[in-house]
């Protein structure tokens, strides 16, 4: 049987600090993403390729779930994550993800409230079309891109909000093993 990597002894301030870690190392990464909503940054290139597959992957469902199944996808491959963490109940993992899934809301975002400006550079360049301004156009919605913009910035600051406060949430967590045994 294996040790847990660390366990706090019973009322230590570590005891009671430990469950927040992962709010303490997170919560630095949150703010630099809130105050970076609009530029570019690394992990765009991840959640672009995300977008990019989710139109492959809803092209079946016709053209309006077609066109909005990039941005489905960016939602849904980190919610996935988010209900196993918490089905698991790993504070850390749920925690990773709900940042993931706020930071990918601060992207599409920008996107929809790009949706009559169209000043973003789409991949595929003028033979694409700009999804969001497809998607606010079929449903009546089109003079309204910056609310929905602003919209998908308070959904994103909402799963940062729920990723501080995960250890209120998930309780018992297991601890960590890690095997040494090589």
């Amino acid at each position: 049987m294996m040790k847990p990597l660390y366990v706090p002894k019973e009322n230590s301030f570590l005891e009671k600090l430990f469950p927040w870690i992962g709010s303490l190392v997170l919560l630095p990464v949150m703010i630099y993403f809130t105050f970076n909503i609009g530029n570019f940054l690394f992990i765009d290139y991840i959640n672009l390729l995300i977008h990019e597959g989710g139109h492959g992957v809803f092209k079946v469902f016709g053209g309006f779930i077609y066109t909005l199944g990039g941005t489905l996808m960016q939602i849904l491959i980190p919610s996935m994550f988010i209900v196993f963490y918490f089905v698991k109940k790993t504070k850390f993992g749920a925690q990773a993800f709900l940042v993931w899934l706020g930071q990918n809301l601060f992207n599409i975002s920008v996107y929809a409230a790009d949706a009559r400006a169209q000043k973003l550079p789409l991949l595929g360049g003028n033979k694409v079309y700009h999804d969001w301004t497809y998607i606010l156009n079929e449903l009546g919605l089109i003079e309204y891109d910056q609310l929905v913009g602003n919209i998908f910035v308070l959904l994103g600051l909402a799963a940062f909000v729920v990723a501080l406060i995960v250890p209120f949430l998930i309780k018992n967590e297991k601890p960590v093993e890690l095997n040494l045994n090589i």
